[in-house]
């Protein structure tokens, strides 16, 4: 006769071992082997999820950061196009490769930094204007008495014309300055600093008519 411990009763009360064998579990190579298995799996796969969300987060912030830098803040589903006509020089002093330098530079920062398809005209905004001043002024004086550095000055007026919003139609001047020492002729340089005063006008130009700064 058994117990309920697994073993056989004898004559007087004493227990006999009984033929049944129980197996114990190892205890700790389930808890350490296996278990140290599972918990390192489980810890590589939240490190992926984890690497994997920081991941599109910082994909998400650096479209962000794109997307102020190039500044433009237009709505695509209704402005379209741009029209930028050619700014003639209508400055005292010419020289004559100032306009194309600028009128390339104008067109290519809007075909470079936004969607807007570049039409000859009707387009959704339009861009017009001139070339109206190219001045040199004489800035500092040396110890001898003559200049020692030149200020050049472009100066350019713009007419901005938004058909999807007229109260952001404008009409203004855009300028930038830049300076040379004076014992450079300006033959010399005028390329490289018309070039430099272009782009800073051009950002100016951009900026007010596209973005939201």
């Amino acid at each position: 006769m058994s117990n309920i411990f697994g073993k056989s009763a004898r004559p007087g009360g004493a227990l006999a071992p009984s033929h049944h064998t129980f197996r114990t579990l190892p205890l700790a190579r389930a808890g350490g082997e296996y278990g140290g298995r599972v918990s390192f799996s489980c810890l590589r796969r939240v490190g992926s999820v984890a690497f994997l969300f920081v991941l599109v987060v910082c994909c998400l912030m650096s479209c962000a950061i794109e997307y102020r830098f190039n500044g433009a803040s237009i709505d695509y589903t209704k402005t379209k196009t741009i029209q930028i006509d050619q700014f003639p020089i209508r400055s005292a002093y010419v020289w004559a490769p100032m306009q194309g330098i600028f009128n390339n530079r104008l067109t290519d920062i809007f075909a470079q930094q936004t969607k807007l398809r570049q039409v000859k005209r009707n387009g959704d905004l339009v861009i017009q204007g001139e070339i109206t001043g190219f001045d040199q002024f004489n800035k500092g004086v040396s110890s001898d008495g003559y200049s020692s550095q030149v200020q050049l000055k472009m100066t350019v007026n713009v007419r901005f014309t938004n058909t999807k919003n007229r109260t952001k139609d404008f009409e203004k001047q855009f300028s930038a300055t830049t300076e040379y020492d004076a014992t450079q002729q300006l033959i010399n340089v005028q390329e490289q600093l018309v070039t430099q005063m272009t782009k800073d006008i051009t950002d100016q130009i951009f900026n007010a008519t596209v973005a939201d700064w």
